[in-house]
């Protein structure tokens, strides 16, 4: 038998303040049963850093052919292609064919090597990629309960996460 994700829910106050973006999201997030829990935590940072209309969780580790993250238009184009951790270059080159923009958002320990495998594939295409402080990333999981309450600032290259457990600040470096 096949083991079930696990469900969070995230009632989140945003506040981005390099758009001007402020919204309240309700988040039911799904954590497939191979996902760790910081991964799951960086999808949903990503989730809030491109809030927009029509920005929904795909099945992700369950559809190997989808993001984990995408926006469609009215019309069932697809606008924004957001994965999480280290793709591969071909994949992030099929993406960069069949969505208007392309994210990338790299987090673990392994980020750096990865990067230095793939920098220059990615340079040739127009693709966006951000790199999460490893350390930061463990701070912000050990926050994590299955219900609840988050205040995310956005200002700069920083997100400032408040909780009822505790806060932190999660930085990331722009690659590309």
């Amino acid at each position: 038998m096949a083991l079930k994700p696990t469900i969070f829910k995230f009632k989140i106050s945003l506040s981005d303040l390099n758009r001007h973006h402020y919204d309240t999201l309700n988040l039911t997030v799904a954590q497939h049963p191979s996902e760790t829990g910081e991964r799951m935590m960086v999808r949903v940072l990503a989730f809030c850093l491109n809030a927009q209309e029509h920005l929904a969780f795909t099945q992700g580790l369950s559809a190997v052919d989808e993001p984990d993250i995408w926006a469609r238009t009215l019309g069932g184009e697809l606008a924004l292609w957001i994965d999480v951790g280290e793709p591969a270059a071909d994949r992030i080159k099929k993406a960069s064919r069949l969505a208007k923009a392309v994210k990338i958002y790299s987090f673990n320990s392994k980020s750096n090597a990865w990067w230095s495998q793939v920098e220059d594939q990615f340079n040739k295409l127009p693709v966006s990629v951000y790199q999460f402080e490893w350390q930061q990333v463990q701070v912000l999981t050990a926050l994590l309960e299955r219900t609840m309450d988050l205040s995310i600032t956005i200002t700069g290259d920083s997100a400032y996460v408040a909780t009822a457990a505790g806060e932190c600040e999660v930085d990331w470096l722009t690659l590309q």
